[in-house]
């Protein structure tokens, strides 16, 4: 069972000498996927005018540029909120960036009332993420929201 309090406080460290986006994110990224069981991607998208970009992230190749209201992603800030897909098969307009992604995860992240982009994390197996993953990647984002300078 990830320890996600610890997670938080170690991302927290971790921006202490260097709050800048860039390796925050990288560092964020890394930190996820050496803690998190069973990923096959954590990262980052951006929001770049209409769309999101790729950020920082651990993983094999993914998209470059989602649109916003597209998949998974997409979707998460248009509704700004996060979105847990046991099956991302049955998400409709799933955006199928690897192939060996079953389920998925994807948090908003805001600075100064807006949203500034995503965490998403993908898993190879169905039904990976939890409501206690829900919850404490929620609290990891909203540390992250804190700590980091765009």
């Amino acid at each position: 069972m990830t320890d996600y309090k610890l997670l938080a406080e170690q991302l927290k460290a971790l921006a202490e000498d260097e709050p800048s986006y860039i390796p925050v994110l990288s560092n964020a990224s890394a930190l996820i996927n050496q803690n998190l069981d069973d990923l096959n991607w954590a990262g980052f998208y951006l929001i770049d005018n209409d769309s999101l970009l790729l950020g920082p992230f651990q993983g094999k190749v993914a998209c470059i540029r989602i649109k916003l209201g597209r998949g998974v992603c997409g979707t998460a800030v248009q509704n700004d909120e996060t979105i847990v897909v046991p099956n991302v098969h049955e998400f409709p307009g799933h955006i199928a960036c690897d192939s060996a992604s079953n389920s998925e995860i994807v948090v908003p992240i805001h600075k100064n009332g807006k949203i500034v982009g995503v965490l998403d994390i993908d898993s190879p197996s169905i039904n990976r993420f939890s409501q206690t993953d829900k919850e404490g990647l929620e609290l990891f984002v909203r540390t992250l929201e804190d700590v980091i300078q765009f």
